[in-house]
């Protein structure tokens, strides 16, 4: 899978350069351009990614303060005009540095970089991620994710419901599972619900239809890249 990619810079020329260097390397794809770390952090409390390409000066909220205002910190490459933030950008365990004006070379370095660490990472979630355990009546229980049908929110619970059992309760976010979940295996396609791809029985108009008669709606918010992921797989 590409790895997903939010570019933030205030200045429009920046940010536009940026942005198309993602388009034009075949391993990230671009989810959104912000023009301000604030629009980011909106975003990604909606939308996890894999990478940030960030501006570090910039008003109101510069690049390191909101990388260190993130709970679950994506990969982080900062793009600056001022090389005297380099060693505050490695701090904060920033994946590389880039110094404007950023040629596509200098760019296509980092980006390689990035995808080295995200298919460690990639490797490292198969083999830890054939099970999770979840808290969940004064008990801990352990749920093969293989058996897993869907996730759902509900106010400050999750319901996981299996292929197996009743659905089981547990205090969290569906953030937090998004984040354990081995993301080629599990995928977000509304702000309410995760779903097994493995398990998906056939996609209908803007619903996804799973075993046993269970129907999830597609959001808009993540209608694009599950239409992606559909396409990558189509035979057709």
């Amino acid at each position: 899978m590409p790895i997903r990619c939010i570019t933030i810079d205030d200045e429009p020329l920046a940010l536009k350069q940026i942005s198309n260097y993602v388009e034009k390397t075949p391993f990230l794809q671009l989810v959104a351009s912000c023009c301000s770390a604030l629009d980011a952090f909106e975003l990604l409390r909606e939308q996890p990614v894999d990478l940030l390409f960030v501006d570090i000066n910039m008003p109101d909220l510069n690049g390191l303060d909101f990388v260190r205002s993130l709970s679950s910190r994506p990969m982080v490459i900062f793009t600056t005009a001022y090389s005297e933030y380099a060693i505050e950008g490695f701090r904060v365990d920033a994946l590389d540095y880039l110094l404007k004006p950023i040629s596509y070379a200098a760019f296509l370095r980092s980006a390689e970089k990035a995808q080295r660490q995200y298919q460690l990472l990639q490797a490292a979630s198969e083999r830890t991620a054939s099970s999770i355990f979840v808290r969940s009546e004064y008990k801990t229980l352990q749920i093969d994710t293989d058996s897993i049908l869907y996730i759902e929110s509900r106010s400050e619970y999750v319901r996981i419901v299996t292929d197996g059992g009743r659905p089981v309760m547990s205090l969290g976010s569906l953030r937090s599972y998004e984040e354990k979940l081995p993301a080629d295996r599990f995928m977000r396609i509304h702000r309410s619900y995760i779903v097994n791809l493995s398990r998906i029985v056939a996609v209908e108009r803007k619903q996804v239809v799973l075993p046993q008669g269970h129907v999830i709606p597609i959001g808009e918010l993540y209608e694009e890249r599950f239409r992606r992921y559909l396409k990558s797989r189509s035979l057709a």
